[in-house]
């Protein structure tokens, strides 16, 4: 097979299920309360250990899947909590408009593109193209996919959906192919994937400018997915060199897919004459709330995997966590700008505070430490209700302390239960 078909190889059927993707992953069957009489059968540690757990940890055992669960679980929170924060601040425009739906969705779902396609990379670089974790991250990309298309169709058609399917896949398989050749330094089979994916920023212009019946411009977004094709490429060369400024390459490369989504969110937008405004105060700080809050999961991810692959006292690792503060000041930044210079500090402290209780829990996990791991979940618990208190407090009660708090349980359960599969995937 081809280089170019084994992502697409890696998914069982030709449209994974995405039923899971808008909920919480389900809890191992083993873990749930039953009626059931108890039986004499004594309970395992890690049974034990759950328990005791402040927040319950949910976890498929497949570390690329849970990311995204995580990941999603944040898109969902940067709505509720921008909700709040825009109706204190009295921002233009309306959090659920549909012009403020189509950025926020095209926003995280072409930045998550980026850090699947990452992920993706990373997991044939390190366990090899054919094996078990590339083939659950090549699916877990693959999902992402059908996303994008089922959002383009949303506003296109079906047709235009299974046309764009097609094209955003052949891409994806042109990357593959770059990766590959650039891992075994092979210099021609770089440049025809490269050949091939500026072939397919001309298609995909001429796409998007007949959908939005020129609102996209064919030239314009032919130039926006060039440079994603340079900043992505930058980042695989990084990470096929084992050069620590890839995970810096990585963030540029989701960064500017970020702006790329406010460019197609206004043509798509202009083109079916939504309400709202894609540019609208409430907008785009949705979605760069959206955009701040996934991408803490997925650089979160990234950090604990280099820390379990190469160590925690590793350049790799010092390199990730330095790429993760990045995510945490701008999400103070972005905090900071409607809240005061105060808030923006008191936010960042907390945020570094549960990123810290976070890489307890980690630590604790590959060092089968379960009176650590409950202790870091206890942890993260507090931490809930110290952010709950905060967001009352700069948003005038728009944002109530219980709502922001469970919001953060759940952000809890899915993250800590992303640790748990890459402990399983990477330390047995």
């Amino acid at each position: 097979m081809s280089a170019a078909g084994l992502v697409l190889a890696a998914c069982s059927t030709d449209e994974p299920d995405t039923a899971s993707t808008d909920t919480d992953v389900e809890a191992p069957a083993d873990e749930e309360p039953t009626d059931e009489e108890p039986t004499d059968e004594p309970t395992t540690e890690d049974e034990q250990a759950s328990t005791d757990f402040a927040v319950a940890i949910e976890s498929s055992g497949d570390p690329y899947a849970d990311a995204k669960a995580a990941a999603h679980h944040v898109r969902e929170g940067a709505k509720t909590l921008s909700g709040g924060v825009i109706a204190a601040a009295g921002f233009e425009g309306g959090v659920d408009d549909t012009a403020t739906e189509i950025r926020a969705g095209l926003t995280g779902l072409l930045q998550e593109h980026v850090y699947l396609a990452g992920y993706a990379v990373d997991a044939a670089y390190s366990f090899g193209a054919d094996s078990g974790e590339f083939e659950l991250a090549a699916a877990a990309l693959d999902e992402n996919s059908v996303e994008l298309a089922d959002t383009v169709g949303s506003v296109a058609g079906d047709e235009n959906r299974e046309a764009f399917l097609e094209l955003w896949r052949q891409h994806i398989g042109f990357f593959v192919d770059y990766a590959v050749a650039t891992a075994g330094d092979d210099e021609e089979g770089k440049q025809q994937a490269l050949d091939d994916l500026q072939g397919y920023t001309g298609d995909a212009g001429a796409f998007f400018e007949e959908i939005t019946g020129g609102e996209l411009p064919a030239d314009a977004v032919t130039a926006n997915l060039q440079m994603h094709i340079d900043t992505l490429a930058a980042a695989i060369d990084g990470f096929a060199a084992g050069d620590a400024g890839a995970f810096d390459s990585l963030k540029e490369a989701a960064d500017h897919v970020v702006e790329s989504a406010a460019i197609l969110s206004g043509g798509i937008a202009a083109a079916i004459d939504a309400d709202g405004a894609t540019d609208s105060e409430a907008s785009q700080f949705r979605s760069g709330l959206t955009a701040s809050l996934q991408e803490h999961v997925y650089l979160a991810g990234i950090a604990v995997k280099t820390a379990y692959a190469e160590g925690a006292d590793s350049p790799a690792f010092e390199a990730a966590a330095a790429t993760l503060d990045r995510n945490s000041v701008e999400l103070a930044d972005g905090i900071g700008q409607v809240a005061g210079d105060d808030n923006r500090d008191a936010f960042l402290e907390l945020w570094r505070q549960h990123i810290g209780f976070f890489v307890d829990y980690a630590v604790a996990t590959a060092g089968g430490d379960e009176q650590a791991q409950v202790q870091a979940i206890d942890d993260l618990e507090g931490y809930t209700g110290d952010a709950g208190a905060f967001f009352e407090d700069v948003t005038g009660g728009e944002l109530p302390a219980d709502a922001v708090a469970e919001s953060l349980r759940g952000h809890i359960s899915t993250l800590a239960g992303a640790i748990d599969s890459l402990n399983a995937a990477i330390n047995g």
